[in-house]
């Protein structure tokens, strides 16, 4: 086997395994949102379900569940029975579980299917994270990471867009773009290889990086929480937005479009250059501009009364949170020891799909008991203190930097 810490002449973006995670990577953004425009029709195809109102808007966010639930037990078998059989465990499933509702006869079914989705993506992204961790180092796997959060915005983009014209023809089209994923079992067979066990390592059991940080357990638990917290609050546009845009008075369907699209296509192009600004600022660095830029974006928000700021705040949000996210799964794997990467990975996932869950049961009663123009300054005020907190953690010299 290829050394996994070998020299490559040619960028990181060019070698087989890292197109393969890429892939893989991309398909992640596809489990939730991709039936979001064929969501009216699937209601009015099961009217005759006295409940099709309640499961058709569970169906969204029902893969979340299925992931949070299920990634730290699959970050567990990841550590024993392998990378890469999860991931194309993962893959096949993830094509059979999405594909499902073009034949399923009932919303609960769908539903069920859904939460099997969820699982799915839990295989995917608990194998992808670790063999990240074991295949690259330093300034590689720091690239990596970013160029995954590129490739998650950049492939939401493609597949919602592709999901709202084939809504058009029929509701159940959108669950066929799943197969898609199916293209990519071909590229992740011949590209993925199996890391060595750390059975297989115990002669360098001592060699650096493979035992991680005396710490790690306790520093990974405040990063997992952290990164909850992160992605509950970037959760308030996707869910929230077009509920604001239309008390606002704007066509929501039209401008939550337009917001959306910019708040991915702007990550995406930050997360391009993620690497690059970490080298400059450090990790301590990017959580301060990325919580600043998302506080800023908050801040426009909250007191939003035309189009220009609601587009300059869905950039700044878009941008502050592909910088901050490529972060914790770097220092992660920075973090944990080899033998412990899956784990890590899984419960990761888990927290980053726990946020997304638990962001509209938090926003929604204090957006009936105080309004949105409260939530979002608030908001940005916690971020203004998160992205202090990191300037002042790196006065006092608590980062470590990765790579």
């Amino acid at each position: 086997m290829e050394s996994i810490a070998a020299t490559r002449e040619r960028p990181i973006w060019q070698e087989p395994r890292a197109i393969a995670l890429l892939v893989a990577a991309s398909l992640t953004t596809m489990a939730n949102a991709t039936i979001s425009p064929a969501l009216p029709g699937i209601e009015r195809l099961f009217t005759e379900d006295p409940n099709a109102a309640l499961l058709t808007r569970l169906l969204v966010p029902a893969p979340s569940l299925g992931v949070a639930l299920f990634a730290p037990l699959a970050g567990f078998a990841a550590d024993r029975i392998g990378r890469r059989l999860m991931l194309l465990a993962g893959v096949v499933l993830f094509v059979m579980a999405g594909c499902a509702g073009l034949i399923l006869p009932d919303l609960p079914s769908i539903f069920a299917s859904r939460l099997v989705l969820g699982i799915a993506v839990a295989l995917i992204m608990t194998a992808q994270t670790a063999l990240v961790g074991d295949y690259f180092t330093g300034d590689d796997r720091n690239t990596l990471t970013g160029l995954q959060i590129s490739a998650r915005n950049f492939g939401g983009l493609v597949f919602i867009s592709l999901a709202g014209w084939v809504a058009a023809l029929s509701p159940r089209l959108p669950f066929a773009i799943y197969g898609l994923a199916a293209f990519a079992l071909p590229l992740i067979w011949l590209a993925i290889v199996e890391p060595p066990r750390i059975s297989a390592l115990a002669g360098a059991a001592s060699a650096k990086g493979q035992e991680g940080h005396a710490s790690w357990r306790s520093l990974l638990a405040a990063l997992v929480l952290l990164q909850g917290l992160t992605n509950m609050i970037f959760f308030l546009m996707p869910t929230q937005i077009s509920f604001f845009l239309e008390a606002r008075g704007y066509e929501s369907a039209v401008m939550t479009g337009t917001v959306l699209g910019l708040l991915m296509i702007s990550g995406g192009g930050c997360a391009l250059l993620y690497r690059r600004i970490q080298r400059s600022i450090g990790s301590a660095g990017i959580f301060a501009a990325g919580y600043g830029a998302m506080a800023l974006g908050f801040l426009l928000l909250s007191g939003a009364a035309s189009t220009p700021p609601l587009l300059a705040a869905a950039l700044l949000i878009g941008a502050g949170y592909a910088l901050v996210s490529p972060s914790f799964v770097a220092m992660a794997l920075d973090l944990a020891p080899r033998r412990s990467r899956g784990l890590a990975g899984g419960i990761l996932t888990a927290s980053i799909f726990i946020g997304q869950f638990c962001s509209p049961l938090a926003s929604t009663p204090l957006i009936a008991a105080y309004g949105y123009g409260a939530l979002f300054r608030d908001t940005a005020c916690l971020l203004g203190i998160m992205a202090l907190a990191a300037v002042l953690a790196r006065l006092a010299g608590l980062f470590r930097e990765t790579g």
